[in-house]
């Protein structure tokens, strides 16, 4: 519902770190993300960015017999530096 894009830190854009982080994170009842924590990644420098960036984000919940419920889901993000 609700899902900015990470922000590349300056550091990993210096080193024009690039890749994929995916992220596992419980969605509540509620839509909002918990317990977010990085299950994979081939960026280190920038998983970070994108914990910060999911714990922002909103979600349309899941649900069970027309009711709201927390599940679990994996979201990856991918960091790439355009052409400029």
């Amino acid at each position: 519902v609700y899902a900015p894009e990470p922000e590349f830190s300056e550091k990993a854009r210096k080193a024009k770190e690039q890749g994929t982080v995916t992220l596992s994170l419980i969605v509540g009842t509620d839509g909002k993300p918990r317990d977010v924590w990085v299950s994979c990644s081939s960026a280190p420098g920038l998983n970070k960015n994108a914990l910060e960036a999911a714990k922002s984000w909103k979600f349309e919940p899941g649900t069970k017999d027309g009711k709201p419920v927390m599940v679990e889901i994996a979201v990856e993000i991918q960091f790439h530096l355009g052409d400029n």
